[in-house]
């Protein structure tokens, strides 16, 4: 006597919309992302640090703003606001790759996102892309309000104005270097586990124990070596960079002959950091 399979309609209505396809997954990735790293639609308690770093860095942009527009002293340039908010920018990217990757490694949501049409790369540059606006946007609106601050007080009228766009365009180019690299450099190291604690220690370790490698190439009598020393760090590279494109001499480093090495090194690192990503997500997609 055969045994029949019985189908019960238990009255879940089908999907018959349109199939969107792997650019919205990505998009909606993308914005999920970058809500994400602000705490908006999450609990309070996720809101807390990024506004609160976005808040102090408010805060001196309303500072530089407001001594340039009463004594017409210049703090610091454009380009200069992200130098010296470094240590910010690390704490930051610290607390949100992890909150973008760790989680979905220790919540198992990987094998669900690549079960659908989702490929690796497409997770990979939707991360990357929602953790880059993030950190632009903690330098850039900080920088348009000091634009703002030096534009509605400036005493030579359309030029004044016209010449503080030409400083703030490179500024925030010189901005979404930072973010860049940062995206790369922290979503790489939050990419291999799962513990938000361990990603965010790794994260700081990294960027702050790279810092004394410079110091100690720039005392060594070699004058090569001290041009290079810029290289071992992620925060006096893009500084190099800067001062090789725009001859600002304002951050200390001596780079000598070695201004394109270290736009070349900057591009590696970038390019590196996200092929290594690809393939940590391709392993992962795999398994």
């Amino acid at each position: 006597m055969s045994e029949a399979g019985v189908i019960h309609d238990i009255g879940y209505q089908r999907y018959d919309g349109p199939r969107l396809g792997r650019f919205a997954m990505q998009q909606a990735l993308y914005v999920h992302g970058l809500r994400a790293a602000y705490g908006l639609g999450r609990s309070a308690k996720a809101k807390i640090f990024p506004w609160l770093v976005f808040g102090i860095m408010l805060l001196v942009a309303v500072i530089v703003a407001a001594v340039r527009s009463t004594i017409g002293e210049v703090i610091f340039t454009y380009t200069q606001f992200a130098d010296q908010m470094s240590f910010l920018i690390i704490f930051f990217v610290a607390i949100v790759a992890p909150q973008l990757v760790s989680r979905d490694l220790r919540s198992g949501t990987l094998p669900l996102y690549f079960s659908r049409p989702l490929r690796a790369a497409d997770y990979v540059a939707a991360k990357f892309a929602a953790l880059a606006s993030a950190i632009w946007l903690l330098l850039g609106v900080p920088q348009f309000i000091m634009f703002l601050g030096a534009a509605f007080t400036t005493k030579t009228g359309f030029k004044g104005v016209w010449n503080e766009v030409l400083d703030l365009v490179p500024g925030w180019g010189y901005s979404l270097l930072w973010a860049v690299m940062f995206a790369g450099i922290g979503l790489l190291i939050a990419s291999f586990t799962g513990k938000q604690a361990f990603a965010a220690g790794g994260i700081v370790a990294v960027f702050l124990m790279t810092a004394p490698i410079v110091g100690v190439l720039a005392s060594l009598p070699s004058t090569t070596a001290n041009s290079l020393a810029g290289l071992a760090s992620p925060m006096t590279l893009i500084a190099g960079i800067n001062q090789w494109i725009s001859g600002d001499e304002g951050t200390g480093l001596d780079l000598g002959r070695f201004g394109p090495v270290y736009a070349i090194e900057a591009v590696c690192l970038i390019a590196s950091c996200l092929l290594l990503l690809l393939a940590r997500y391709r392993k992962v997609a795999s398994l």
